[in-house]
């Protein structure tokens, strides 16, 4: 069981690094018609997570001031998921309980965080276009 879930931790971590080798190589564009969220090709309308995927793609590019822009919190979830992985690590080797993992907790108040954010930036029309 664990070298089954040591290999899968490892897998993902080798996706991981493939995805921020796409992200580097990736041109964001800002275009509506080519965009990955499916809220803004149905509806016009943007959604809480709307910018991450170009404010990644910036990050990857070490361009900070860019990924801030297209989302405040990209700098925050992508340490978020690194460390989410070395605690998923952490737990397959045994030492870290999963039990003190407050994994709900974090869910739901990246939720209400990017709610709040998206609320705030609809209201004053800074949503990335």
């Amino acid at each position: 069981m664990a070298s089954s879930a040591l290999r899968l931790w490892a897998l993902a971590g080798l996706l991981g690094l493939a995805g921020l080798a796409i992200l580097h190589l990736w041109v964001p564009d800002a275009d509506p018609r080519t965009a990955v969220c499916l809220s803004r090709r149905l509806f016009d309308q943007p959604c809480p997570g709307c910018g991450l995927t170009r404010a990644f793609a910036h990050l990857a590019k070490g361009e900070w001031r860019e990924a801030v822009t297209d989302h405040p919190l990209a700098p925050f979830l992508a340490t978020e998921f690194a460390l989410g992985w070395l605690a998923w690590g952490a737990v397959i080797s045994g030492r870290l309980s999963r039990h003190r993992l407050p994994i709900d907790a974090i869910v739901l108040a990246n939720a209400a965080v990017l709610c709040a954010l998206w609320l705030g930036r609809l209201a004053t029309g800074t949503l990335p276009w």
